[in-house]
């Protein structure tokens, strides 16, 4: 089933997730969002995106797969960042969240996290390049932090019609 995306403008955006428990339902919860952000063509969708707050998110990179970035199709449940690396890169970021806006966003080029997978295991892993900026981009929205949140107060002032608009429309 595809879920409708919240937009920019709801407080559900803002609001930070809360831990699944391996009791809790989640693996058809985890199959709408993937079919939803596929029907998005986007790369990455979290929890709240989709009006729910648990501790969730879904990387798909095949989208990109043409311009040669290795496709991951994952879905991340309680991620943690546990390391950010010293490195740091600038990366046009957008989300569905707030369509039609993209700007610059400075990130750590690799992290460490530690995630459950489908079958409730604990993983660690070292991620670098895009797919750690779109963990990053996502973890991000489990604590109610937008990409926007991490731009200059000079580029967000530019973009504030723009992000007014997508609220009264949202």
């Amino acid at each position: 089933m595809i879920l409708p995306i919240v937009k920019y403008g709801s407080s559900t955006l803002r609001k930070k997730t809360f831990t699944i428990d391996k009791g809790d339902e989640f693996t058809q919860l985890a199959h709408n969002m993937e079919f939803t952000l596929k029907k998005a063509e986007g790369i990455g969708l979290a929890g709240p995106q989709v009006g729910v707050l648990k501790n969730l998110f879904i990387i798909d990179t095949s989208p990109m797969k043409d311009m040669g970035i290795e496709t991951v199709e994952k879905v991340y449940y309680n991620p943690v960042i546990l390391h950010y690396g010293d490195e740091q890169s600038y990366y046009n970021e957008g989300c569905l969240s707030i369509p039609g806006i993209n700007e610059d966003v400075l990130r750590p080029e690799k992290i460490e996290v530690r995630y459950r997978d489908e079958y409730f295991d604990w993983h660690e892993e070292v991620l670098d390049g895009l797919v750690a900026r779109i963990f990053q981009h996502e973890y991000d929205h489990l604590q109610g932090i937008l990409f926007i949140d991490k731009i200059s107060a000079l580029r967000k002032k530019i973009i504030q019609s723009r992000l007014r608009e997508i609220a009264r429309n949202g």
